[in-house]
């Protein structure tokens, strides 16, 4: 359990560490990748949920054998963003999205 401790753990503090400075972003993100967020609070929204998977992350490396049946909805929360980004990315090239 201790490789799971150190996983989840350093998950968390890299979550912790990069998505609060968001919150003060939102405006930035609008010039630097428009358009402009329309509906903030999608966008805060989605960053606060975020934030709460990064606690439940604190508490899966505290005692690992407790929360063992958040484990895989934990991975899932991870692949529902990265999946869908990876295959946007793969498709920017070729296929327009409208």
């Amino acid at each position: 359990m201790k490789f799971t401790r150190i996983v989840y753990g350093i998950a968390a503090a890299y979550g912790l560490l990069v998505l609060p400075p968001l919150y003060f972003l939102v405006d930035r993100i609008g010039r630097e990748a428009p358009p402009p967020i329309a509906h903030p609070e999608f966008f805060y929204g989605f960053l606060g949920l975020a934030i709460l998977w990064q606690i439940i992350f604190v508490l899966i490396a505290k005692d690992p054998v407790r929360y063992r049946p958040f484990m895989p909805l934990a991975i899932l929360e991870k692949f529902v963003y990265s999946i869908p980004v990876i295959i946007l990315y793969s498709r920017a090239d070729s296929t327009p999205i409208s």
